[in-house]
């Protein structure tokens, strides 16, 4: 597969997001492939499982079968150069190996993956088996991992960090996982400000944003991992992309007052700059 740092700027990159689907158009594919869009990349999909929710919880969950999956990468992989990747929602060891043996085979660029293990209305997606997988096959083949504190705490088996230190305290922890890098999330915290916490080999620096007033956050995780996603296709740096993606989404939530979508927790507005 072609090395996306060969490939000049002004091409427009393709970028896969391999997740679950969103009735409601606010997370998952429907999420990251609109994401993808406002930020100038071409997306693609491969979905591991459909759901049924709605801007007020998830009803159910029906995972696609690991066979079908695997398909679905060894079709799209055989004919489109992808640059980037984006990793969501994944049941099941089998799913995650399906995943690694074909992103090894033909490995592009950037992996990030977003562990989705929780959803924003507090119900658990996948199970014991699927955190091990999720941990044990898809972290060491991700170049960032993006989770938010109770994902972190899952991961490690630990409490949820509730102040910055304790977060800083996490870091070592999570390189230990075998991720290139990661993303640790902080707006589980309380107060005006919505601080991340980008932990790489070298260092770990805060990425600061503050706290948007709105309930509009359906499918945030989703979005984030998605814009690193875009922005690394493009040749951005990883301390880059990881800035642009915050500040691009701190201005989606605050135009996601715009929109008129379901009776619970809304979306963000992915189109804010175009719509």
């Amino acid at each position: 597969m072609t090395d996306s740092s060969s490939i000049p700027k002004h091409w427009v990159p393709n970028v896969l997001t391999i997740a679950g689907s969103d009735p409601s158009g606010g997370a998952g594919i429907q999420a990251d492939l609109k994401t993808f869009s406002a930020l100038g990349a071409y997306g693609t999909s491969v979905i591991t499982a459909l759901t049924a929710q709605n801007t007020r919880g998830v009803n159910g969950v029906h995972p696609v079968p690991a066979d079908f999956i695997a398909a679905q990468l060894d079709t799209l992989l055989d004919d489109v150069r992808i640059d980037a990747v984006k990793i969501g929602m994944v049941a099941s060891l089998e799913v995650a190996e399906v995943i690694r043996e074909a992103l090894t085979r033909r490995r592009p660029r950037w992996v990030v993956l977003d562990p989705v293990m929780v959803a924003k209305s507090g119900d658990i997606l996948v199970d014991d088996a699927g955190i091990r997988a999720v941990r044990e096959v898809l972290v060491p083949l991700a170049d960032l991992i993006t989770p938010n504190l109770p994902e972190a705490a899952v991961l490690l088996d630990l409490p949820a960090p509730t102040t910055r230190g304790e977060m800083l305290a996490m870091a070592p922890a999570l390189r230990a996982l075998g991720a290139g890098g990661a993303l640790l999330k902080g707006g589980h915290l309380s107060g005006e400000e919505c601080p991340d916490l980008l932990i790489s080999a070298d260092a770990a620096v805060w990425v600061e944003g503050a706290r948007v007033d709105t309930t509009n956050l359906h499918g945030t995780g989703c979005t984030l991992s998605s814009a690193i996603t875009a922005h690394l296709a493009q040749g951005d740096s990883l301390p880059e992309a990881v800035a642009s993606a915050k500040q691009w989404l701190g201005a989606a939530l605050t135009a996601s007052r715009r929109l008129d979508v379901g009776q619970g927790g809304g979306p963000v507005h992915h189109f804010h700059a175009w719509w």
